[in-house]
């Protein structure tokens, strides 16, 4: 009790940098297509900006998470924490002052920026953070708990979204996101990291390391995360596995609301109640399971499990007959959320303590990377089935073939066997003994 009462503040930071995005989340879809495609329910401008945005921010978070995750094995968490809490601001002030077609695209552009950094630059830093304080044995329980930390924020977010107008969304998310960043300077303090015997895979790997501090010597090269992903055989299963996960939830998460809007002509309340669907059972899942069965079932059983979700509920949001569908499947994403918490304390078992933030930061990084892939792939698909010149009439393809990215992963991930960091740094350093 007095481990979690330690990371206390960095629960409190989450929820605070978290907050404003899943509360504008229902809202953006509407300002999104209000601003760019007028009086009309759709448009194919609409979704070809956020593949856009999608993209771009993406290929930037490719470059920037393992640097973030670098920079912060030397220099700290809390330091590079508070970049991406003070960035958030900037875009959700513009669109707190005005959602005009000028504000918008400001807000898009600043987005883009922004955002390179933002996305999941919180996630790596908190997910380090813990890593660096908590066991290996408990480590499953502490990013599931961070997991539901972050639902049940979400559920908070959807809450208060279907409460307050547009307008009126965003003050709150840009008040709140100053709040984040206040708290986290005051409160949150940088745990010191007792140096394990354990020298860096990125050095045990035969690349030459000389220790500067310099920005420029801090940038992981592609070759430093080829070496990182190939340390293991588990390693680079996982890492493939978050391939197609991340491809599959990048989808979901860009063109489902699109899909729901063409088809059933769901609206902001409606979206709402969606999320909060979706991230109640993600809530319950990990803040009550996993803690409780995953150590005894196993993250390889959990992480197949919540694939299969992930496809079942893809394969009935694609043939939805009624608007009630899209509900019913939405409470299979209890069990599919349970793939990104399993994936991480994988990884995280495949490092030693000075190398948290660089392997998370390359997970996240995988992430951006399928970020940046997905709009290629599903934009066009969703922009083309949603439009009368659907080459056959399947509004719901788009939805199923990101069901198939689910599959992929499923069939990568029954492959998995893990072997923590301890038992492969003692092999490996066996035969130099």
């Amino acid at each position: 009790m007095e481990q979690w009462g330690k990371l206390s503040h960095l629960f409190v930071t989450v929820v605070l940098a978290n907050f404003p995005t899943y509360l504008v989340t229902p809202a953006i879809t509407d300002v999104t297509v209000g601003a760019v495609c007028g009086r009309k329910e759709e448009c194919s401008l609409a979704i070809y900006l956020t593949g856009v945005q999608q993209a771009i921010t993406g290929l930037g978070s490719v470059v920037m998470m393992p640097l973030i995750g670098n920079l912060s094995d030397a220099y700290g968490r809390k330091k590079l924490l508070t970049i991406p809490i003070t960035l958030q601001i900037i875009p959700l002030a513009i669109l707190a002052w005005n959602r005009t077609t000028s504000f918008f695209y400001a807000y898009y552009v600043f987005k883009i920026l922004t955002d390179m950094v933002v996305e999941g630059g919180v996630l790596c830093l908190a997910l380090s953070y813990l890593a660096d304080n908590v066991g290996e044995t408990k480590r499953i329980a502490a990013f599931a708990v961070l997991s539901g930390v972050m639902c049940g924020t979400n559920v908070c977010g959807t809450l208060a979204a279907g409460l307050l107008s547009i307008s009126h969304i965003f003050q709150v998310a840009a008040i709140v996101s100053i709040l984040a960043a206040i708290y986290m300077i005051f409160f949150l303090k940088d745990i010191s990291r007792e140096s394990e015997m354990l020298e860096p895979l990125m050095l045990n790997s035969g690349v030459e390391s000389c220790q500067t501090d310099t920005l420029i010597h801090q940038i992981p090269s592609p070759r430093h995360v080829l070496l990182l992903l190939r340390s293991s055989n588990t390693f680079a299963l996982a890492a493939s596995v978050c391939f197609f996960n991340s491809l599959a939830e990048a989808g979901t998460r860009s063109f489902l609301t699109y899909y729901l809007k063409a088809r059933f002509h769901f609206n902001k309340d409606q979206f709402a109640f969606l999320f909060l669907l979706t991230n109640l059972g993600a809530t319950f899942t990990n803040v009550l399971l996993m803690p409780l069965f995953g150590h005894f079932i196993g993250e390889e059983t959990l992480l197949t499990f919540g694939l299969f979700n992930g496809f079942l509920s893809m394969l009935l949001q694609s043939i939805a007959w009624s608007a009630w569908v899209p509900y019913a499947a939405t409470s299979l994403a209890m069990f599919f959320t349970l793939s990104s918490s399993c994936i991480r304390s994988i990884i995280s078992k495949q490092v030693g303590a000075n190398e948290q933030g660089i392997s998370q930061g390359c997970l996240l990084a995988i992430t951006s990377l399928a970020s940046v892939i997905s709009p290629l792939i599903y934009s066009p698909l969703s922009a083309m089935f949603l439009s009368e010149r659907a080459p056959f009439n399947f509004p719901g393809f788009c939805m199923l073939c990101i069901g198939f990215a689910y599959i992929i992963g499923l069939i990568l991930s029954i492959m998995i066997k893990i072997n923590s960091s301890i038992s492969r740094d003692s092999d490996q350093q066996t035969p130099s003994s």
